[in-house]
Order: structure tokens, then C-alpha cells, then sequence
């Protein structure tokens, strides 16, 4: 008996449908499949959750130094008038150098994450912007189900899809 349904496409079609489908119940809460696709993506996205919450203290806080452009008011970078060694002038952008403080992730949490990229594909907001999806199953969902002994999905049957007679079904963070 194979370990996973094989859904009737190839393995490549089946890993990238089943990498997307547990990126959009991570990033939206929940999604309108069949039964037999949200059973998969079901057990994908309570190991995410799990491995979210095993590992969503397991970082150190360090100061890093940062070397930035300065600013106006207006949000512009400021620059200056420089001469070269040959004569010739030209602008140079003042940088101002500061420390951060950022989270550091262990080897642990580090390992988790690439993890859970492997399982999910990267995303990019309205405006272009990544999302960082690891961050939000370390932070937000951990918090949410930090209580919690599995069972972070539910599914619910919808009936049957009038094609094919699928059933129907949405998968859902509880």
C-alpha cells in the first residue's frame, strides 16, 4: 500500500499541488477542495503547525551593526560633495552606522524552517513584498495552538461537485 494517495496525476503535478494547497490553507485559514486532496494537504499542514510550535522559542536575540544611508525629512538619501584624487567632485551618500537587535534562529529552528520551505512555496503580497510564511507559523499560529495536542485542521464535506460527483470539501485551521 503506497503512503500517499496518489490522486491520479504524476509525482512532480501531485508534489507541486499539494505545496500549494498547504501554502494557501497557512496564508488565507482555508480552502474548497476534494475530500481526498484536503486528506493529504491535512496531514502537511498539522506537521507545518506542529514543528511551528516545537521550535517557536528556540532563537537568540544579538546586536547587529548596520550601516544605512541617512535620511532627510522627506525620506530621501542625503548626500554630499566629495573631491577625488584626481580633481574631480562628485556625490557621495552619508551612511550613518547603528545597532539592531534581531533573533537569531538556533540550528534547530533554522533546520525547522527550511523544513517548512520545502513544504511550501514563497509568496508575495499585493505589493510585491515577500511574506514570510515560517515567521507566521513560528509566531502567529504557535501562539494560536501553543495549547493544543494536534488536530489544528477540520474538515468539513460540502457534498458532492455536480462533474464528477467529487465530494467536496473545505479544509480549515481550526
Amino acid at each position: 500500500m503506497p503512503a500517499n494517495r496518489k490522486l491520479g496525476k504524476t509525482t512532480d503535478q501531485r508534489l507541486a499541488m499539494l505545496k500549494n494547497q498547504a501554502t494557501d490553507v497557512i496564508l488565507h485559514g482555508k480552502i474548497e477542495t476534494t475530500e481526498a486532496r484536503a486528506k493529504e494537504v491535512k496531514s502537511i499542514v498539522d506537521s507545518l503547525i506542529s514543528l511551528g510550535i516545537k521550535e517557536k522559542d528556540n532563537f537568540e536575540e544579538v546586536e547587529v551593526k548596520v550601516v544605512k544611508a541617512k535620511l532627510d525629512a522627506k525620506g530621501n538619501k542625503e548626500t554630499e560633495r566629495v573631491k577625488s584624487k584626481n580633481g574631480k567632485e562628485y556625490l557621495k551618500v552619508v551612511k550613518e552606522e547603528t545597532t539592531e537587535k534581531r533573533k537569531k534562529d538556533m540550528p534547530s529552528r533554522l533546520n525547522a524552517r527550511r523544513k517548512m520551505m520545502n513544504k511550501m512555496n514563497k509568496v508575495k503580497d499585493s505589493d510585491g513584498k515577500n511574506i514570510d510564511l515560517p515567521a507566521k507559523l513560528f509566531g502567529e499560529l504557535a501562539e494560536k495552538y501553543t495549547g493544543r495536542v494536534g488536530g489544528y485542521t477540520r474538515i468539513i464535506k460540502l457534498g458532492q461537485r455536480r462533474g464528477d460527483a467529487a465530494e467536496k470539501v473545505i479544509l480549515q485551521l481550526v
